[in-house]
């Protein structure tokens, strides 16, 4: 009986060591999450890239989208973070603060500051000052993100304001935390008259809106986004991955389709 005993206490102990040292799903997949910080402008893109970098790397991502004002400031506060995708001039800044591990970024494309209405609706002119400024006028409601944050809503006040029309519209302007957001909102609208603006990915990606066009000469807005990796990351091995995904020659008509232009 002895014997026994022993021998059943030899195969629980044994039990207990593999229990401990085998890891389990949820702890092993915990480590392939990649966490982004990124402004409006890339979301569609990095989503609609998400699903191959998955089977590529294993990494889930896990994305934080808004005014690249409000991102920079989560990096700033200690928001975990393996890559950030922002425009060059708040880059240039972060890397001013060392919270990048380099100054060196890669350009993804630029971004146009552009105008949008309803799929449904007539389509305006905007093609200057004063047939810009019409359009806004005419608007019952107008659609815009962050204008204090948003690179595109700190651009769109600042035109409503050399147009002249900021005290005019500014009980017409809806005001978003983010160009996506603004943009879903201005699909949705049941106002006769609505138009919105910001930048053109944040358009495109939108279903129900139809893109106008770009703000016209002397009004025009082009921003670089690029994308780097934090000083901070956790996983920068893969952040360097999906960097080579988002910037390849591969995915440029990609990149086109949801908004991006390449520089000459």
């Amino acid at each position: 009986m002895t014997k026994i005993i022993c021998r059943l206490m030899g195969i629980v102990a044994a039990s207990v060591v593999l229990i401990v040292t085998v890891p389990t799903r949820a702890q092993d997949s915990s480590t392939q999450t990649l966490h982004i910080l990124s402004g409006g402008a890339a979301q569609s893109l990095i989503e609609e890239l998400a699903p191959k970098f998955k089977v590529e790397t294993g990494f889930s991502i896990v994305g934080q989208y808004g005014a690249v004002g409000t991102m920079a400031d989560k990096l700033r506060s200690g928001e975990p973070a393996d890559l950030v995708v922002l425009t060059t001039p708040v880059l240039n800044q972060l890397a001013k603060e060392k919270l990048l591990q380099a100054a060196d970024y890669r350009n993804i494309g630029l971004v146009s500051t552009a105008v949008a209405v309803r799929i449904t609706d007539r389509v305006p002119r905007i093609d200057n000052s004063e047939s810009l400024r019409s359009a806004f006028l005419a608007a019952d409601e107008i659609f815009l993100p962050d204008t204090k944050a948003s690179t595109a809503g700190i651009h769109l006040a600042k035109v409503l304001t050399e147009l002249n029309i900021a005290d005019k519209v500014k009980d017409k302007v809806r005001e978003f935390p983010a160009g996506r957001l603004a943009m879903k909102n201005l699909a949705a609208s049941t106002a006769k008259n609505a138009i919105g603006a910001t930048q053109t990915t944040e358009i495109v990606s939108t279903p129900g809106l139809r893109l106008v066009g770009a703000l016209p000469k002397g009004f025009d807005l082009s921003s670089m986004y690029a994308a780097t990796i934090p000083a901070k990351a956790l996983n920068a091995a893969a952040a360097k991955s999906l960097i080579d995904l988002l910037c390849s020659d591969v995915q440029r008509r990609l990149r086109e389709e949801k908004g991006f232009t390449t520089p000459n």
